[in-house]
């Protein structure tokens, strides 16, 4: 099992910014990162390979970018111009599988960060 630490949530303003972190104890083909607002199931925010492929929520593309740094086996989430509907606990995932029409969670999840954006 790959042991998740997430660091980066916070209180932010509409339009603002924040940068979300996840350090993986060992490697991993894939990470993303998934949120769940209160009273709704977790989903998928964005995700990432090391081969590059990436996928989006249709709600953040455009806003977010998902990024992995293999050598640190650290996967970030650049949140710009956010919204008070982006409040939701951000977990980490790894060990999911991604492709150009699916993602589907592995079973290694982060404790979970919290972001409040508010107006």
């Amino acid at each position: 099992q790959v042991q998740l630490v997430e660091s980066g949530g916070g209180l932010v303003q509409a339009g603002g910014s924040l940068r979300l972190s996840c350090a993986a104890s060992g490697s991993t083909f894939s990470m993303g990162w998934y949120r769940r607002a209160p009273g709704s199931q977790r989903d998928l925010v964005a995700a990432v390979t090391r081969g590059g492929r990436t996928k989006y929520a249709d709600s953040v593309k455009g806003r977010f970018t998902i990024s992995m740094d293999s050598a640190k086996n650290t996967v970030y989430l650049q949140m710009n111009s956010l919204k008070s509907e982006d409040t939701a606990v951000y977990y980490c995932n790894a060990g999911g599988v991604i492709t150009s029409t699916i993602s589907v969670p592995g079973t290694n999840w982060g404790q979970g960060t919290q972001v409040t954006v508010s107006s």
